[in-house]
């Protein structure tokens, strides 16, 4: 059996996929684009020896954080562990669907791309109209110019319709919009005070600028701060406000790319929401 512990930043995935696997006896297997990097601990909300509860995890942790780690690498790395776990319960935890589709689905990834389009006289405006007409389900901001353009010249890397070759349950875990971003505001001041800007400082005094720490949420903003681009005040609240919006985006790709079943977390009792992910396992077998 395989299942996916899917959802937005923050809500509680990695506490579903510790329960799941030790009532199904499995491995866990990570589908967090930027939890597959050594050392980013904290920004990262990398699950803890501690909170591993002796479950084997995998493509945790594992990455060095000067490389670049691309879907094709996670593809290849997840497939190994399928067939090397086949006779095994596999959970997928992650908030990266992208990665959990190229894993799962027959996602395939195109040769050497051939010259690219000028769209240097394209406004704004037009640019967006066309990614809308590439991919209705676009959340690009329209002024993000840089932004529209890669995703325009970004070829299709699969098939249509998407071809599941892992038969696999997707569990969603999902709260009201005001009390996900309480959680994801919250989380981010509780990651500064367990020491997020010393992790981060660790790295921008090596002048490591990866494409990890230079994208990654949380690591962007404070390398801003440390350039003195911004006061750390604002740097906080742009790690929130991006926080915010990756979650808005991760629903869109969830409802869109993959048969997610979706459960509302009782953060009062979680042993609820867990007993009502196992009744629907249960049905589903």
């Amino acid at each position: 059996m395989i299942l996916a512990v899917v959802g937005p930043t923050g809500v509680g995935k990695t506490r579903m996929s510790v329960a799941l696997a030790k009532k199904y006896n499995a491995i866990i297997i990570n589908c967090d684009a930027m939890q597959v990097y050594k050392d980013l601990n904290i920004g990262t909300a990398k699950i803890k020896e501690s909170e591993k509860e002796g479950v084997p995890h995998y493509l945790f942790d594992f990455v060095d954080v000067k490389k670049n780690y691309t879907v094709a690498d996670y593809q290849r790395d997840a497939r190994a562990l399928l067939e090397k776990y086949k006779d095994r319960n596999i959970i997928f935890v992650g908030g990266t669907g992208l990665y959990l589709k190229a894993a799962l689905y027959d996602y395939r990834f195109p040769k050497e791309e051939e010259e690219k389009k000028d769209y240097s006289n394209f406004t704004n405006e037009e640019l967006y109209e066309l990614c809308l007409k590439k991919d209705s389900t676009c959340t690009i901001h329209p002024n993000n110019r840089k932004r529209l353009i890669r995703f325009l010249e970004k070829k299709d890397i699969e098939t249509v319709p998407a071809i599941p070759l892992y038969p696999a349950l997707f569990i969603g875990l999902t709260t009201n919009r005001e009390k996900l971003y309480q959680i994801i505001d919250d989380r981010v001041l509780k990651m500064m005070d367990e020491g997020l800007l010393k992790e981060v400082k660790t790295f921008y005094d090596k002048n490591i600028r990866s494409k990890a720490l230079m994208t990654g949420i949380g690591y962007k903003e404070l390398y801003e701060y440390f350039d003195g681009l911004c006061t750390l005040e604002s740097a906080i609240e742009n790690i929130q406000q991006k926080s915010r919006h990756y979650a808005k985006r991760q629903y869109t790709f969830f409802n869109h790319q993959l048969p997610v079943k979706w459960f509302d977390v009782n953060y009062e009792d979680f042993n609820k929401t867990m007993d009502e992910v196992i009744n629907y396992i249960g049905h589903q077998k």
